[in-house]
């Protein structure tokens, strides 16, 4: 399959190091509105083609890609590449709100391409560790998935100098690119909330930079704690009677273990990857290969959507994209 890339920022670094360690996937275009930046990427990661023109890339040989640009492109940016016949594997969070999604959705089924987010939990070997040692914890009465990580970018903010993370005209918020970690991994494992409380801290500029998100399900309460300007540390829990299993980092799980009610402490078997985007690309490829337009992942992007948008409703967190009809 070959692979364009769109955006050179360092999290296509990250998936196309990945790419590059999957047999099926050959590193094959980069677009990029600048070609001397085009050409930087293409030549860290050894791709031969290079383009600045969106049409002409879309028209190029390449058979599926991988969009990493600013969350409000990813709507159109992933629409005309499946007009244009292409499989899109689509940065989380995967669109501005549920309705783009749906969008994105359906004309991924009229036009018989594979459309994927890339939500790195979804694919990691560690969330089916969780899965299978979950019984072992007894009745589930509390789930928290936390993910606090304080940007690299913030300092610059807190100087005055206000960069494309804490920009919110970008359709940017804590919630769209921290929290959705949190509330993805949710509504996976436990599905959609019968209840939605939420709570955000905004900047000055208007960008949330903090929240929790409060989820009830019957006898199971569940909160997604995010920030952007604080460093977490504490793991994410899935709290039982009989004892808790903890995760380090949810985005990318480094340790798991299970803390039983009697004060034993087990660490669970799991050797990290280094680069844990391999898993994602695999799948994508996989699902390529097989032709699979309809695949679980897109109800857990979907439901994801549908949550973050009552949490931004809730906190008056509003984007342009929201009132285009």
């Amino acid at each position: 399959m070959k692979l364009g890339i769109v955006g050179t920022n360092f999290i296509s670094d990250w998936l196309a190091e990945a790419a590059a360690k999957v047999p099926d996937v050959e590193l094959y275009a980069v677009y990029s509105r600048k070609q001397e930046t085009g050409d930087g990427f293409a030549c860290r990661h050894q791709i031969p083609n290079v383009y600045t023109d969106y049409e002409e890339f879309l028209q190029s040989d390449i058979e599926a890609v991988y969009i990493a640009t600013p969350t409000y492109a990813h709507c159109p940016q992933a629409i005309e590449a499946m007009r244009h016949k292409k499989h899109v594997l689509c940065e989380k969070i995967m669109a501005v709100n549920e309705r783009e999604a749906a969008a994105m959705f359906e004309c991924s089924r009229q036009n018989e391409v594979v459309l994927l987010e890339a939500m790195r939990p979804d694919f990691d070997p560690a969330f089916r560790l969780v899965e299978e040692n979950l019984p072992r914890i007894g009745r589930l009465r509390r789930v928290t998935m936390e993910y606090c990580q304080y940007s690299s970018r913030y300092d610059k903010f807190r100087a005055g100098e206000i960069l494309n993370a804490f920009n919110p005209e970008l359709s940017n918020a804590a919630i769209m690119d921290i929290g959705v970690y949190c509330i993805h991994t949710l509504v996976r494992m436990l599905g959609m909330p019968q209840e939605i409380k939420a709570f955000s801290t905004k900047l000055e500029n208007g960008f949330e930079g903090n929240g929790i998100v409060m989820m009830q399900y019957g006898d199971v309460t569940a909160e997604a704690v995010y920030s952007k300007i604080t460093e977490s540390v504490n793991p994410s829990i899935f709290l039982g009677e009989e004892g808790s299993i903890l995760i380090g980092k949810i985005s990318q799980p480094d340790t798991l273990e299970i803390v039983f009610r009697d004060g034993r402490r087990e660490a669970v078997p799991y050797t990290p990857a280094k680069n844990n985007m391999v898993y994602e690309v695999q799948e994508f490829a996989r699902l390529v290969k097989g032709k699979c337009i309809e695949h679980p992942y897109k109800k857990y992007s979907l439901d994801t959507l549908r949550v973050t948008d009552e949490a931004r409703r809730q906190n008056g967190i509003e984007f342009q994209a929201d009132s285009v009809l």
